[in-house]
């Protein structure tokens, strides 16, 4: 029979099936991101500028947040295993497809699918994890769950810079695709099956935007990751022709922003129980005091080393939006966390695309000036949902 157990009332902890559902969560990032620290050698292979091979990353978020809207109503009915278990499949195709692309166009379509991806398995992630364990558990899964998100930060940028100095670009998106069969067997014999409840598509997700404080939050989770990823899309040629490092001392940086990250992600938890909101502000104006000094210091190898490891630890932030979401809407998990997923994913997109064309143009002086000025922005609104929650109480 088919699970029919609602988010929160699992009677014991799957914690085979949350350890899976991080290791597809650890693949799944590795997968979007290799594009940062390989955007060089794509670029001159495939005969692009740093910008147009930013678009990897903006066609893969396009993608995402037209699924995340509507993956719940186009599957309702349908088991939640099938689903994930047939995103897992099409992360292993968009894989190969971009490691084996022999011209640009192949290469979106290897990235679009992967946006499906992003957008379907990060919508339910959180929902199914809360049918796995019992209440009392999911917030300790939930955390579980992000730190396959944090060490696939982590690894992410400098093992692929090494596997592509190693191996080519290529041959670094091909090492994906093990990986996600791994993560697709495991899940097959660990999670359970579980029914899908009824939907009513994209209406009711944008229903929650009629709370002004959730509207707020939205707004300013928006600005955060559109300001954060205008920056970080294009750190490698920026660290190669401002800051003149070489492929090992660029892994080596980007290993110190992964570490940072991670590190901030295992320890920021406690931070969060303290002050949620507090973390929620400060995270992007420090981002945005380490990008204007990045574009001051960028030339002095030491100084951008510290920026970064700030940085890294900066970009632990945004797990407390997580958090804000299970507070603000913790009845309301699938379409809160669709409505989250389209939202970071339409800011990832405009950050790279907003972030690429001022890099072409302008120079990287423009890109982290802007990316500034939107992390400001993004701090304001986060104050702004504090003070309406407040008056929602």
């Amino acid at each position: 029979m088919l699970m029919k157990t609602t988010p929160g009332e699992a009677t014991a902890a799957n914690w085979s099936a949350v350890v899976a559902m991080s290791l597809c969560v650890f693949v799944l990032i590795a997968s979007e991101f290799l594009p940062v620290s390989l955007l060089t050698p794509i670029a001159g292979e495939l005969t692009l500028s740093e910008g147009q091979a930013g678009q990897a990353i903006s066609v893969s978020g396009i993608f995402a947040v037209a699924t995340s809207l509507f993956i719940s109503f186009v599957s309702r009915g349908l088991d939640r295993k099938t689903v994930l278990l047939s995103l897992v499949a099409l992360m292993c195709g968009s894989g190969a497809v971009v490691g084996l692309a022999p011209n640009y166009t192949v290469l979106m379509v290897g990235r679009a699918f992967l946006g499906i991806v992003i957008g379907g398995f990060w919508s339910m992630s959180t929902a199914t994890i809360m049918r796995l364990v019992p209440e009392s558990d999911v917030p300790r899964a939930l955390a579980f769950l992000n730190g396959g998100n944090a060490l696939a930060a982590t690894i992410a940028a400098p093992l692929g810079s090494f596997l592509g100095g190693l191996i080519g670009w290529r041959g670094a998106f091909l090492c994906v695709v093990p990986l996600a069969a791994v993560a697709a067997c495991w899940l097959a014999f660990s999670l359970p099956r579980m029914q899908g409840g009824s939907a009513s598509g994209a209406t009711a997700t944008f229903r929650l935007l009629g709370r002004p404080a959730v509207a707020a939050g939205m707004a300013a989770v928006f600005f955060l990751f559109m300001g954060q990823f205008a920056l970080f899309t294009y750190l490698r040629p920026f660290l190669e022709t401002v800051t003149h490092v070489g492929v090992p001392i660029l892994s080596l940086l980007l290993l110190i922003v992964g570490i940072a990250g991670f590190a901030g992600t295992m320890f920021i938890g406690q931070l969060l129980n303290k002050t949620l909101y507090g973390v929620l502000v400060f995270a992007p104006l420090s981002m945005a005091l380490i990008a204007v000094a990045l574009s001051l210091f960028g030339g002095w190898v030491f100084a951008t080393a510290m920026l970064l490891a700030l940085w890294g630890l900066a970009t632990s932030g945004p797990v407390g939006w997580g958090v804000w979401l299970t507070r603000s809407m913790p009845r309301d998990a699938e379409a809160g966390g669709g409505l989250m997923v389209a939202n970071i994913q339409l800011a990832i997109t405009l950050g790279a695309t907003t972030g690429g064309v001022l890099f072409d143009a302008f120079g990287y002086e423009a890109t982290f000036l802007t990316s500034a000025g939107i992390l400001v922005v993004g701090a304001l609104l986060a104050c702004l949902s504090y003070r309406l929650s407040r008056n929602e109480i």
